[in-house]
Formats: structure tokens, C-alpha cells, sequence
């Protein structure tokens, strides 16, 4: 039966990525909004849910490097296996997305996590810089959004013409899509995370394995099913902006949440090894975002291999 649960949270988990993505779209079509801002708001947050009730669980449930290493696993797993995996498929053509200035925000919302990660717990006060930090990005993205929509009121974006879109769609086809989406996205996440984990116990994997690669890499299949279908959609801002987006929320808002719920102590492992390579992986997007690179079946190859790398070494 968990092999069986699994496998439908994952068909769950495909149906509800391509939902969000069709919603995420068109609201921004109807909204004025570059889908570059959508996705770095309603996708990457909806796709993150399954990593923000994980952590507050395992704080319930006196777990807490659960939720550590379900953010740190999740935020690598992101950009090595997230946009691997899709590049394997299709070409993503983010040469053509400007995501210098939200790149900038999650490696800034990085290095103070890891800061705050020396201080040896998450704790309240460590909670408000997060929340805070993340208040000033949501800030920004909507100023910005609103700047766009008042300069470019009644007239055509170029970024509107996207595969898939609908300028027609109405209104409660777009609702309903952002709603099925967001709501299918944690429910599969859960239905495959709880069995996995199941699985996983029945064969003796400690708990701190679990988060740092089983809990981690279900709780980003959101993110890898939204971002297979925004590749093979032809829409590399979403893809990008939704990894983006969603490893600053993990990190600024999951953790930030969690530790108004109750301290989470910070394992010496994480100081040595982990949280590197989690900075290592967030670097990597430096090609793409700077240089002008696609991220092309080569690179989906590397980035593949090195997650594969990480996931061998955790379970050394």
C-alpha cells in the first residue's frame, strides 16, 4: 500500500504542477504582471507549502533537524535535480530572463541564513531577521509589479506571448487552475512523503537521511513538476523564477515560521558539509543568470550527476 500511495501522489503532484503553472500564467496576463513576478509569488509559495507543513510538524512533533534538513535538502535538490531533471527534456531558454536582481535577493537570503545557522539555533530572534528579510523581497516584487503595470497600461508585453496562454481565459478558469494547483501540490507531496517515509524506516534510514534526501526531494517534486511542465511549455521565466522564488521562501518564511513555533538547534553537520553545498548549488545559477547561458541537456546532465554525487555521499 505505501508503494501504491506513493505513486499516486506523485500522478497528484504532475497534475497539479502543469494546473498552477496555466493559472500562474494567465492571472498574469489578466493582471499586467510579468509571469517572472508570478512565479516568484503565488507559484513559488504554493510549491513550497509541503516544506513549510513538513517543518512545522516536526517541531510538533519534537523533530526539529527534520525541518532543517528538509529546507537545507530541498533548497539543493532545487537547483541540481529541479532544473536538471527538465533540461534532460528540453532546453531552457533563460538566456532570454532577467533574474539578476531576485538571484542577488536569494543568495543575499543565503549567506544570512547561514550566518544565522552559526549562531547554533533557530530561534526567535533569528525568526524575526528571516521574516523581515523576507517582508523587504515581497515588498519589492510588488512594488516592482505595480511600476510595470501602471508603464505598460494598455499596451501589449512581449512576455505575454508565452505557449499556453490564454488572454481570453476567464476569470474562474484562472482561480480554478491556482486553486486546484495549490491544493493538489501539498496534498501530494504529503500522501508521497508520509509513504516514502514509511518505506524508507522499513529499511532502518535514520531520521536525519530522511530529511536531507527522501523528505527533501518529495517535498520538491512541487517544484520539479512545475518546472517540467513550465520547460516543456516553453517557459523558462516561470521555471526559473519558481526555483528562485521558492529557495528564498524556504529559507526566509519556512524556517522564519518554524522557529516562532519553537527552536530549532542547528547539527555541527550541517555547519561542515551541508549548508556548503547547498551555497555551491545556489552559485551554479551564475551561468545563467549572468552569462547568458540556456540550460541546455549538458548541463541538465552535470547538474543531474552532481545531485545524485550529494544524495550518495549523505547516505554514506
Amino acid at each position: 500500500m505505501p508503494w501504491l500511495l506513493s505513486g499516486l501522489g506523485l500522478l497528484i503532484l504532475l497534475l497539479a504542477g502543469d494546473a498552477l503553472v496555466k493559472g500562474a500564467v494567465n492571472l498574469s496576463l489578466r493582471l499586467g504582471v510579468p509571469a517572472l513576478i508570478v512565479s516568484l509569488t503565488i507559484v513559488a509559495f504554493g510549491t513550497s507549502a509541503p516544506e513549510l507543513l513538513i517543518a512545522i510538524s516536526a517541531i510538533l512533533d519534537d523533530a526539529p533537524g527534520l525541518a532543517l534538513g528538509n529546507v537545507v535538502g530541498s533548497n539543493t535538490a532545487n537547483v541540481l535535480m529541479v532544473l536538471g531533471v527538465p533540461a534532460l527534456m528540453a532546453t531552457m531558454h533563460t538566456s532570454e530572463c532577467n533574474t539578476r536582481k531576485n538571484f542577488n535577493f536569494m543568495l543575499a537570503a543565503t549567506f544570512l541564513f547561514i550566518a544565522l545557522a552559526f549562531r547554533g539555533v533557530f530561534d526567535t530572534t533569528a525568526a524575526l531577521a528571516l521574516m523581515a528579510a523576507l517582508a523587504y523581497v515581497l515588498f519589492d516584487a510588488f512594488r516592482e509589479a505595480n511600476a510595470h503595470r501602471k508603464a505598460h497600461k494598455g499596451q501589449p508585453d512581449a512576455e505575454e506571448e508565452v505557449e499556453g496562454a490564454d488572454p481570453d481565459m476567464p476569470w474562474w478558469r484562472i482561480i480554478m487552475f491556482l486553486l486546484l494547483g495549490l491544493a493538489g501540490l501539498p496534498l501530494g507531496a504529503d500522501l508521497l512523503v508520509d509513504n516514502a517515509t514509511i518505506i524508507a524506516k522499513t529499511y532502518g534510514v535514520s531520521d536525519t537521511v530522511i530529511g536531507l534526501t527522501l523528505v527533501a526531494v518529495g517535498t520538491s517534486l512541487p517544484e520539479l513538476a512545475t518546472t517540467v511542465m513550465a520547460a516543456l511549455r516553453r517557459q523558462a521565466d516561470v521555471a526559473l523564477g519558481n526555483v528562485i522564488g521558492s529557495n528564498m521562501f524556504n529559507l526566509l518564511a519556512i524556517i522564519g515560521i518554524a522557529a516562532f513555533v519553537g527552536p530549532i538547534p542547528v547539527d555541527p553537520s550541517f555547519l561542515r558539509f551541508d549548508l556548503w553545498v547547498m551555497l555551491g548549488s545556489s552559485l551554479l545559477l551564475i551561468p545563467f543568470v549572468y552569462l547568458g547561458r540556456d540550460i541546455t541537456r549538458p548541463w541538465g546532465v552535470g547538474l543531474t550527476a552532481a545531485y545524485v554525487g550529494y544524495v550518495a555521499v549523505v547516505l554514506m
